[in-house]
């Protein structure tokens, strides 16, 4: 092969023999016509494609384009036609600006640029572009117009943020230019007013164009500003996953998408009549009453019903609520349906109440009704729980018992039943248990596949100011934490409203993630009705008592409209007024007030008609010993095949089965053996709390892990018997309120459940006992609600020489107060008390807390003989602390 670098890089040209045609047909064969080889006073590398290495490529390139000068580059073309026409050696080849990807001189670079002179202001305007999009898309939110008084900022940031081009004044060109400017100047885009009628290509990452890829930069800030500065702010872009982000955006980005017809906004307009006239009502028959009403968030009653509305549609059929005491009599009545009279009953505080306890205050309690779903025509339950003052508290116990209704119907996804939790803004911000509470969202064994919460943000807690009350910019940013989008809406546009709704509901039945509707409207009167809020809050109030309400507001709008005119919208309101005094009047006939007509979480067959337990007596706890023995036997063996497990558990499982051969047991077999023997009867059973797979003290081990296989687990307690109940074992997160909430809300959905907790460490129950002295001691007095919640709490100063009195120390006396309490020293004393708190209803209403050994969980003086345990046998008294007085005496 002839080296082209220095032959003749002049090609001869074609005879008149030589035609297209004979050189295709002969083309293996055709021979190279190069000239005679000469030498070139031209730089080497003015053709430097003219080389051994390509002399191939170069020979493919000549005989396409004989064939056909139009199929190879024009480049190609050139050099062929210039080289045939005697072109003088290195000047064949010309250099096509727009194909140049590399020069090798500075005139060569300067002939690019002057050829393209705006190929880089190109590139750079677009990628301005697009960085403006992604401010929007990021920062959007802290310039939308989200208070309703228009006085505050909903993110206690008055500033502009640097890199947003407009303010949310539609567009006034004077501040345009101005924020144009200084954009300029700091580097941020590099755009000027002359760039606003220039058309950009849009990137992937929006859809702001609709079907049009391209746009004027005007209507591209123009769309950006209608989708994410106006009554909607969005936080999404701290989401991990790029569907999700990709899926939000196409929510409110795509033009025209927020569209409502007559029919949807007649509804609206019915359900915020209904919401706004409950109130007014309420207040001129008890104005002197708390209760703590919803004016100035009416629009959260269409936006809870537009959440369930949707989840109905999606599959769900039960819907369990927790809420703090604002709004709540309104919810009861407009979105659980709760008959109104028995509402209204609970103002007369003549009345007596008929079930044994306390009763509590209307806006604590609870419900549970089973209706029809107007849109979807289908069957839907709503459960609300009662709740204390206590604010958030519920938040764990709503959780648990929608992951226990979700596990008694099979629905491993979530996509039968379904939590909303309602929180207030300060409280959101300021109470631990949310964080808690969030943090158990996407645990396996605590999740409930996405929770829809919803923030009614007053901007004021009682009397504190939002910038005394939080630090971080939103009362919502906890969500952040589990990458929950966050919704904020101004709550006087029901519109804008009921769709971030509706998105909120789809996000949560796509994704089965948790997600956030941060309500922002404000608080018509004082904390409570008898509240004086001009004493702390002049100037909000001042705007407040000028405020139009919002079913005024969007009234007016329909009728301008023309979607109903006044006679409709008149009519619409005498008729809730006619259902509200007429139930008035029937709530003048009530004599006796009924506790359990507001069950949240009613027990179906555990009562007789007259309410009382259907069993009162607690028969024998004894076992056969075929039982006892299979149980040991499967207590301390692997019932998995090529499963290797710790050498050491290995040991422990040998001692255990040594055990059985004795017929004697220890603490762990003993709990083994009461456990298995409920799985047997089809009790469900569910032990949670911190390290209990294992045992804070390494006795329990319920759960084997293979030693050469991650995440290869094996759960014996399962492996008992062919037809048994589940057994539910799991290790929680480092929380103590949130966890014994989330374990008390799963043990009111069944009375058929053994439901235990376990501190690790006695004194550790300490930081739950909100849920101890708020829910459990006092559920049965307050709300007329069983449980049976089992508290297992390690208790022993052994082995804590150094170590705090206190850690070692549950606090027995005062247990003693109010709870049925056990301390269990021999293994059959705890197998005897296997059945306290599972179908023995005498003993519902109080908890049971186990005070558990430490060194006697292997102590040879605390073992059993399985003759303590067999038919027959039972616990000689019910084994309860005495009660300590309340007080010395004498």
């Amino acid at each position: 092969m002839l080296n082209l670098r220095t032959c003749a890089a002049k090609l001869r040209p074609l005879t008149a023999s030589q035609t297209v045609k004979t050189i295709s047909q002969h083309r293996p064969a055709a021979p190279r016509t190069f000239q005679q080889i000469r030498c070139y006073s031209a730089p080497v590398a003015a053709e430097p494609f003219l080389s051994g290495t390509s002399s191939n490529y170069v020979e493919e390139m000549y005989y396409a384009w004989l064939e056909n000068p139009k199929s190879v580059h024009k480049s190609w073309d050139i050099f062929f036609r210039n080289a045939n026409a005697g072109a003088a050696p290195g000047t064949a080849y010309q250099s096509p600006p727009p194909l140049s990807t590399s020069l090798s001189t500075l005139s060569q670079a300067q002939f690019l640029v002057q050829a393209q002179p705006n190929v880089d202001k190109l590139v750079e305007d677009h990628l301005a572009v697009q960085s403006l999009i992604r401010a929007y898309q990021i920062r959007g939110h802290h310039v939308a117009q989200l208070d309703p008084l228009g006085i505050l900022d909903a993110d206690l940031d008055s500033s502009l943020p640097a890199d947003i081009i407009t303010s949310t004044d539609k567009l006034d060109l004077a501040v345009f230019k101005e924020r144009l400017r200084v954009l300029t100047v700091g580097g941020f885009y590099g755009l000027d007013e002359s760039d606003l009628d220039k058309v950009f290509h849009l990137p992937t990452t929006t859809f702001i164009g609709g079907n049009e890829s391209a746009l004027p930069l005007r209507e591209i800030i123009r769309r950006l500003e209608m989708a994410y500065c106006q009554h909607i702010g969005v936080e999404f872009m701290f989401i991990n996953d790029l569907e999700q982000c990709q899926w939000i955006r196409q929510k409110f980005e795509t033009p025209g998408i927020m569209q409502f017809t007559n029919e949807e906004k007649r509804t609206l307009l019915a359900r915020l009549v209904r919401s706004t006239r409950f109130e007014e009502f309420l207040h001129r028959k008890w104005s002197s009453e708390k209760r703590f009403g919803l004016e100035g968030c009416e629009v959260l009653i269409p936006a809870l019903k537009t959440i369930i509305d949707k989840s109905s549609e999606k599959g769900v059929d039960y819907v369990i609520m927790g809420m703090p005491h604002r709004g709540r009599l309104n919810v009861l009545a407009n979105v659980i349906r709760k008959e109104l009279e028995q509402i209204f009953c609970q103002f007369d505080s003549k009345l007596e109440a008929a079930d044994e306890g306390s009763g509590d205050v209307k806006y604590h309690l609870g419900m549970y009704h089973r209706r029809i779903n107007r849109v979807t025509d289908r069957n839907i339950t709503l459960s609300l729980v009662a709740n204390p003052s206590h604010l958030e508290a519920a938040d764990p116990v709503v959780q648990g018992k929608t992951k226990a209704e979700q596990f008694y119907c099979g629905d491993t996804e979530g996509k039968k039943v379904m939590s909303i939790l309602l929180h207030g803004d300060a409280a959101f911000a300021g109470q631990g248990i949310v964080y808690e509470t969030f943090h158990l969202s996407d645990l396996p064994s605590y999740t409930t596949h996405g929770t829809v919460h919803v923030v009614v943000n007053n901007q004021i807690g009682f009397t504190t100011d939002p910038r005394m009350a939080r630090s971080s910019p939103y009362p919502t940013d906890v969500a952040r934490v589990v990458n929950a989008p966050i919704f904020h809406v101004n709550a006087d546009d029901p519109e804008a409203v009921v769709y971030v709704c509706n998105v909120a509901a789809e996000w949560r039945s796509t994704f089965h993630k948790d997600v956030v509707v941060d309500l922002v409207c404000y608080r018509r009167n004082g904390h409570n009705e008898m509240d004086e809020p001009m004493f702390t809050q002049p100037l909000m109030y001042k705007q407040i008592r000028k405020q139009k309400p919002v079913l005024q507001k969007y009234a007016e709008l329909l009728i301008s409209q023309g979607v109903v005119n006044q006679p409709e919208y008149e009519e619409e309101i005498a008729k809730y007024d006619k259902i509200c005094e007429e139930a008035h009047a029937r709530s003048k006939d009530e004599k006796i007030l009924h506790i359990k007509h507001w069950l949240d979480s009613p027990w179906p067959g555990f009562f007789t008609l007259d309410g009382q337990p259907r069993s009162m007596t607690c028969p024998s706890t004894g076992l056969n010993e075929e039982d006892l023995t299979h149980i040991g036997q499967v207590a301390s063996s692997v019932p998995v095949e090529d499963f290797t497990i710790h050498g050491g558990l290995s040991r422990i499982l040998k001692t255990r089965g040594e055990m059985v051969k004795n017929r004697t047991v220890d603490w762990a077999l003993a709990e083994y053996m009461a456990f298995g023997s409920l799985l047997k009867e089809g009790i469900h059973i569910r032990l949670s709390g911190q390290d209990v797979e294992r045992g804070t003290f390494s006795h329990r081990h319920h759960v084997l892990h293979d030693q050469n296989v991650d995440k290869r687990t094996c759960i014996p307690m399962n492996h008992l018997w062919p037809n048994q109940a589940p057994y539910t074992v799991c290790n929680s997160s480092l929380s103590e309120y949130g966890v014994l909430g989330f374990e008390l809300g799963f043990a009111m959905a069944s009375p058929n459940a053994l439901v235990l907790w376990e501190a690790q460490f006695g004194d550790f129950h300490n930081t739950a006992q909100c849920i101890i002295d708020q829910f459990i001691c006092p559920g049965q007095a307050k709300w007329v609600r069983q449980n049976g919640i089992v508290l297992l709490l390690p208790h022993g100063m052994e082995g804590m020489v150094r170590g705090p009195p206190a850690h070692g120390h549950p606090g027995v006396p005062a247990a003693q107060q109010n709870q049925l309490s056990t301390a269990a020293e021999q293994g059959a004393n705890l197998l005897q008390g296997r059945v306290l708190r599972t179908g023995r209803s005498v003993l519902r209403p109080l908890l049971l807390i186990i005070f558990t050994p430490k060194s006697l969980l292997r102590h040879p003086e605390a073992r059993s003989s399985f003759d303590d345990m067999l038919p027959g046998t039972s616990s000689t008294e019910v084994p309860v602390c005495p009660r300590a007085p309340l007080r010395d005496e004498g």
